[in-house]
């Protein structure tokens, strides 16, 4: 499916792998970028620097009315064509740790974010997507969901994070089956280590870490080369109810 003038919603589109899918969409000539996050001043500095195709939203996405007003004003610009959800949370907690069990706001943080949150934005976009122009091959949309490879190789203290991302990778088929009579694909992408926002505060010992659970490159991926495979997945129509990791042929360790 062709990225120009197509409409996109981005969820964490402020920073990290959201940010640099809202750059390269932008460069590759899409009609405007909805960009939803809390980061309101990152938000501002953006619209600022990318100019007015970069429609930022102050978005919390664990609520479905607020998604739903920022959708029916995406719509506005033109049809949904791309969804791609990137915005989550690490929401770290063992089950059991020295201060008693996980607390359940913790929990249900980390699934709301990182699950339903890209459900109240699917359940927002997909009316308006499918009743879309059909482009070739009768295709009116593409949708992206961002997983992780916690979805298979949790580490401890992972408990939210993992099921999230793991739920995320379980409903990729059964949701491209639903779509495909609509002409909507449905991807995920799991990346592993990136160098983004979500780990700015990790030890470099940690960071390190990873890294040499890397085979190649031995590195922190850059959020481009992200961005570089959603092109891919929007651009090339035979991706469709996959999830593809991206990761350097990482596997995480227990901990």
């Amino acid at each position: 499916m062709k990225i120009e003038d197509s409409v996109a919603v981005v969820t964490g589109g402020a920073s990290g792998l959201g940010e640099a899918t809202a750059r390269r969409l932008l460069d590759r000539g899409a009609r405007a970028v909805v960009a939803l996050d809390v980061n309101a001043e990152r938000g501002k500095d953006l619209t600022a620097e990318l100019g007015d195709r970069y429609r930022f939203a102050r978005t919390d996405i664990t609520d479905p009315e607020e998604v739903d007003a920022v959708l029916a004003d995406a719509r506005e610009i033109g049809e949904i064509r791309i969804v791609v959800n990137a915005a989550a949370i690490a929401a770290p907690a063992k089950l059991l740790s020295r201060k008693g069990p996980i607390p359940l706001e913790t929990f249900d943080k980390g699934i709301k974010v990182n699950l339903y949150g890209p459900l109240h934005v699917m359940r927002a976009a997909v009316p308006g997507m499918a009743g879309n122009e059909p482009r070739e091959d009768g295709e009116r949309g593409v949708i992206i969901n961002v997983s992780s490879g916690a979805a298979w190789e949790g580490q401890i203290g992972q408990v939210s994070y993992s099921a999230s991302k793991a739920a995320l990778v379980g409903m990729t088929l059964p949701l491209s089956r639903e779509l495909a009579e609509h002409g909507i694909r449905v991807m995920t992408i799991a990346p592993g280590a990136f160098d983004t926002p979500m780990y700015a505060q990790v030890p470099p010992s940690v960071k390190e870490g990873l890294i040499a659970q890397s085979l190649f490159p031995r590195r922190m991926g850059h959020p481009d080369e992200f961005a570089m495979l959603v092109e891919e997945i929007v651009r090339n129509p035979m991706h469709n109810g996959r999830t593809i990791r991206l990761d350097g042929g990482m596997i995480l360790s227990p901990s």
